[in-house]
């Protein structure tokens, strides 16, 4: 078909060119016609042997080599050269109805050097004049050594004299095919072609250079004539040495095993060339050739024009290999050969170079969408998938769901992959970080296919992007007579944020407990707080008013850190009321209720000398602490409950009768402050007023008034009362007296009560009984150890 197959010559090369895209899916053979025997299949053997070469250029399009002095080439006065090539293509691997086209090839070529040696892929060939000189004098003894060799070679027939580490290997020409060489001469040159590492070979180092060389003498006699030719070859098989941007190919200058006399050497021409046409200048395409008394160098960058860079994947990691075929002529005179044309033709191919592929995160918060660059790859990658949040899709898919990718161009030939998604794309995580903003990540994971090998590459991503976007809430507050009140909005609440009270999360159990009231409209939660309820904060409590504030913290729904806190303060106006601080200090306005009126003053606590700090006609003001005038307490269930009590000191009438009279009424309050057992109430002398203290109400009060019963004064006297302490509730060991005991909080302590008195209108009643620091009964702070009996 048109464009499959194309053919040309290069110096004393046929080069055929297959065009792979018409090969897809296919299989194919060569077959070298032979003039007489018909067509040959070509294989590696027959390649080496016969100076022959099938291999690929860097585009992968597959390219036949072959040398003029190759096996089945016809040659006419060696100056015209034809070879026909059959390619047969099949669907199948066995090759069954193939398809079968031949092609001809035609070239000339009559600059022939004396002496010409090609360095192939697959093998060495040398070819020389049969009108050689003699040998030079210096390797004439050498020479001459084979000279009794010559006596037994048959007449008209050569004979090869290999000469290796070993020692002399005498080969008929005959048989020298079966050990894979070609010997042959024409009308008016003699060759030999070697395959590489062949068992007469040997190597040597030269200038660096790994040489691999077949040191040989090809013998012909006639009755009258005995020809001795040097056909030794030496090519190299390394010299390639590669950084991270560029190659280096280096050939020795001089090569002793074909330069006899080095002081008749002399370099005439160099010349370099890619894909098998000679480069004439090659600084314009950043090529560097260079050469010195050892070296001949090229130098060409990783990506240069005439090379190829080929994307591949090695242990899961991308990369790119960079491939050329190049090829190096030199030209030299000397005084044993007149002149030597040596051409080698190296493909190189460097090492995996592992290329990590980019992800360029281009996102604008403010467009609130994710634009990632994924690159740089080579033309042949393709994305064919992707997760996106770990969900994943084709390339069709996403596109289906409305994702933009698309591939876009980067410099240098390369490209990369752009991939668009809204930050509120259900697959894009969304978490609430510091005050005001969210963190938008996205996770991906590309899925490549690489190279024309088409294998799969993987690679994760995750992109984050923080914006503002969350507005804080902010609250209202105000207040009644009463009550404290915060208008909150609900925008958030939950989703980012919750509300607690202290330590406590607000919610409908909460506010029901503490004897709030909750309502939430549209918009905002209203919460209203008694003025006396639990939580509120009494930042000034004096005879004329209370301070109040509540309290509300808006906290991290997950790490419950505190970002604002929402405060109402008020000023009231409360003729009656009991506040109990959590450092003991109780605060007490007790409203005059008798009939007729008492004097305020003259009120107490139990101890009397706690008067009132402030009084007018109507009410007093008592400030106290747990610890002090007289306070009791006891538990109740999972409360400590402190107790006192407000009395009035009456005034009495003279008289001799054992009843006390008096005008006043009875007056008296209790005072209750609930404490829990499991919070914590500081006990102890203060060096500063307690009213500085800002701290929320740890316990609740109440104030009982007691009935109007009479009470009569009763006259203390002195009974003969014993107690004693049991060590346990046996009651038959006790501790003895003056003895310090040592007990925990809340441990029992067993106590005995005795009257000894014989009077028979005396009886024992336990009412209250208390511990104090020293032998005065009205010593403070005391501590009650049973209180009512």
């Amino acid at each position: 078909p048109p464009g499959f197959v194309e053919s040309s010559c290069h110096s004393r090369i046929f080069w055929m060119k297959l065009n792979k895209l018409l090969l897809q899916g296919k299989f194919f053979q060569l077959e070298i016609n032979d003039p007489y025997a018909g067509p040959v299949l070509l294989d590696e053997k027959l390649a080496s042997r016969c100076g022959y070469v099938l291999s690929e250029d860097v585009w992968g399009n597959p390219v036949f080599r072959a040398s003029v002095l190759g096996c089945h080439v016809a040659n006419e006065a060696d100056e015209l050269f034809s070879l026909t090539v059959n390619i047969r293509v099949s669907s199948f691997p066995s090759m069954r109805a193939a398809t079968t086209y031949t092609h001809p090839m035609h070239c000339s070529y009559s600059s022939w050097a004396p002496r010409e040696i090609v360095c192939e892929e697959n093998y060495m060939e040398v070819s020389v004049k049969t009108d050689v000189p003699a040998v030079s004098n210096d390797y004439t003894v050498a020479w001459m050594s084979a000279l009794p060799e010559t006596q037994k070679v048959a007449y008209q027939l050569w004979q090869l004299m290999f000469v290796s580490p070993s020692g002399r290997k005498k080969i008929m020409v005959s048989d020298a095919a079966k050990l894979g060489y070609s010997f042959n001469n024409t009308l008016s040159r003699v060759y030999l072609r070697a395959p590489y590492h062949s068992n007469e070979s040997d190597f040597s180092t030269v200038s660096g250079v790994n040489m691999n060389m077949i040191t040989s003498t090809s013998m012909y006699r006639q009755r009258w004539l005995l020809l001795l030719i040097d056909t030794t070859v030496s090519c190299p098989v390394d010299g390639t040495s590669f950084t991270d941007t560029t190659l280096t190919w280096t050939v020795p200058s001089i090569i002793p095993t074909l330069v006899l006399q080095e002081s008749t050497f002399l370099s005439k021409y160099i010349s370099m060339g890619v894909n098998g046409r000679v480069i004439v200048n090659p600084e314009e395409k950043n090529y560097l050739l260079e050469h010195n008394k050892t070296h001949i160098g090229v130098t060409i960058p990783i990506g240069a024009e005439g090379g190829k860079l080929k994307s591949s994947v090695s242990g899961g990691v991308y990369g790119v290999i960079y491939s050329i075929d190049l090829f190096l002529e030199h030209t030299w005179t000397d005084a044993d050969w007149q002149t030597t044309k040596y051409t080698v033709i190296k493909p190189i191919v460097t090492p995996f170079m592992p290329q990590i592929p980019t992800v360029i995160n281009n996102t604008l918060a403010e467009e609130r969408i994710f634009n990632v660059a994924f690159g740089h790859f080579l033309p042949d990658v393709s994305l064919v998938a992707i997760a996106i949040g770990n969900v994943p899709f084709t390339i069709r898919q996403a596109q289906h769901q409305g994702y933009k990718i698309y591939e876009a161009p980067f410099s240098n030939t390369t490209k990369g992959f752009i991939l668009e998604i809204p930050f509120d794309d259900r697959h894009v995580l969304k978490e609430y970080v510091n005050k005001n903003e969210t963190k938008y990540t996205l996770l991906l994971n590309y899925t490549l296919s690489v190279g024309p090998e088409m294998t799969l590459y993987y690679h994760s991503a995750e992109m984050e992007c923080i914006i503002a976007d969350i507005e804080l809430p902010e609250a209202v507050g105000y207040c009644d007579k009463e009550n404290l009140y915060l208008a909150i909005p609900i925008l958030g609440l939950h989703q980012y944020w919750n509300l607690y009270i202290g330590n406590k999360l607000l919610n409908r159990h909460t506010a029901l407990t503490n004897g709030y009231s909750a309502a939430t409209n549209s918009t905002h939660l209203i919460l209203q707080i008694p003025l006396f309820a639990i939580g509120v904060i009494y930042e000034e409590v004096s005879f004329q008013k209370i301070k109040a504030r509540f309290d509300v913290t808006l906290k991290k729904v997950r790490t419950l850190e505190t970002l604002q806190i929402f405060s109402v303060s008020c000023n009231f106006n409360s003729s009656t009321f009991i506040v109990c601080h959590p450092d003991g200090t109780i605060m007490i306005s007790a409203q005059m209720k008798t009939v007729p009126a008492i004097d305020m003053s003259k009120t107490k606590l139990r101890d009397s000398s706690c008067k009132p700090k402030e009084y007018n006609k109507g009410h007093a003001f008592f400030k106290f602490h747990v610890t002090t005038c007289g306070t009791s307490v006891r538990f109740e269930g999972d409360h400590i409950i402190y107790e006192n009590e407000i009395s009035y000191e009456k005034e009495t009438l003279p008289g001799q009768s054992l009843h006390t009279i008096t005008r006043d009424p009875d007056y008296r309050l209790t005072v209750l402050c609930y404490y829990r057992v499991k919070e914590t109430l500081m006990l102890g002398a203060f060096t500063s007023d307690p009213s500085t203290h800002t701290s929320p109400p740890f316990g609740s009060g109440t104030v009982l008034p007691r009935s109007n019963i009479a009470v009569y004064r009763r006259i203390r006297q002195a009974l003969n009362a014993v107690s004693r302490v049991s060590k346990d509730g046996s009651f038959m060991k006790f501790y003895e007296p003056n003895m310090a005991i040592l007990r925990r909080s809340l441990e029992p302590v067993f106590l005995e009560v005795e009257l000894k008195d014989e009077s028979p209108e005396a009886e024992l009643y336990l009412d209250n009984c208390w511990v104090t620091g020293s032998l005065d009964f009205n010593s403070t702070p005391r501590w009650n150890i049973t209180v009512d009996g």
